[in-house]
């Protein structure tokens, strides 16, 4: 089981490098459990120092369970080719958690007794049983229940100063949202695109004039086939039985395909179909195809009540990143950060 301090939701980790900016989520507070022993081993060797506090190889392993959770099912390994972006972006978070935390202690910040109180029973909720949680205390905090208090307090102390320069600083009015949308009208534009599946009978390379003979007969056959077919699903199963091209694994599905990318064989007749009408057979090369007509959508642009909500997340989300990379700038400025 993992366990995690439920302070907020995790927002989507960005696995930076050693120079990039601050990942955006959530304090890391109580994450993980100790790893199993046939995972990466950790002794509380030092990793780095922030004004004198020194942050072990366990805090380090920790973010990089949050930013890698799959690791669990790796015993407790993270992929070779990930490993130094997961560790350079885990040791920048925890860095600049402690930075926060030291700048809320500098301001004397405090936590409500009964919200550490709720807190605390939040967390404890999470265990399936008393010895469950008691196995957790002794692994983390070697029983010391007053150890975990403190890093929930921790984790408290971190969120509120984030909410206050942070969150609050991130909101993207819905004037900005207008502004951001009519100040790039190409972004919301699409293409004249088709819905398309396929079935494609491909002869083989360097064939005969005996094959190529054999090909139409196949091609024939598919078209006859194709054109009994009355739903997608059912041109789909055909397709996956008798295609030769790709797609076929994909029920012949090629989702959208844009006007310029449609071969001038198969444009001239998609212009002219309605949904759910089959094509004829189509020589494109050496290869015959037939298609299935799902749907044609002309160019446009999207309405701005389409996009509006998943706007407003994406801009939000990148006002959040550079304010909280802005304070990571200001907050290092005046202090001592070694990496060990």
């Amino acid at each position: 089981m993992s366990y995690k301090f439920p302070i907020s939701a995790l927002l989507l980790v960005i696995v930076l490098p050693a120079t990039a900016q601050v990942a955006s989520h959530a304090p890391t507070a109580i994450v993980n459990q100790v790893p199993a022993p046939s995972g990466p081993m950790v002794s509380g060797r030092p990793v780095a120092r922030v004004n004198g506090v020194v942050l072990t190889d366990r805090d380090l392993l920790r973010e990089e369970y949050v930013i890698f959770p799959y690791a669990r099912q790796h015993n407790g390994n993270v992929p070779r080719e990930m490993e130094p972006g997961i560790r350079s972006g885990a040791l920048q978070m925890i860095i600049f958690e402690e930075l926060v935390y030291q700048e809320a202690q500098k301001r004397r910040l405090t936590v409500a007794p009964d919200v550490l109180r709720r807190a605390q029973a939040d967390f404890r909720k999470q265990f399936d049983s008393p010895s469950e949680y008691q196995q957790f205390l002794t692994a983390e905090f070697q029983g010391n229940e007053a150890l975990l208090r403190d890093r929930i307090k921790r984790s408290l102390l971190i969120e509120r100063l984030l909410k206050a320069e942070v969150d609050s600083k991130s909101v993207v009015t819905a004037a900005e949202l207008k502004a951001y949308y009519d100040k790039n009208p190409a972004r919301f534009q699409y293409a004249d695109s088709f819905a398309i599946q396929t079935i494609s009978v491909i002869p083989p390379a360097n064939a005969t004039p005996a094959q190529l003979q054999e090909v139409r007969k196949r091609a024939d056959e598919a078209l006859k086939q194709a054109k009994a077919t009355k739903t997608a699903e059912e041109f789909g199963l055909l397709a996956e039985k008798i295609s030769d091209d790709d797609y076929r694994v994909m029920m012949g599905d090629h989702k959208w395909v844009e006007r310029s990318k449609m071969p001038p064989q198969m444009l001239e007749p998609a212009l002219k179909m309605q949904p759910g009408q089959v094509s004829d057979l189509i020589q494109v090369e050496q290869n015959y195809v037939v298609f299935r007509m799902n749907r044609h959508v002309p160019a446009g642009k999207m309405k701005f009540d389409t996009v509006k909500d998943n706007l407003r997340k994406e801009l939000e989300k990148r006002k959040t990143n550079e304010v909280r990379a802005a304070l990571d700038k200001k907050l290092r400025q005046t202090a001592k950060v070694e990496t060990l």
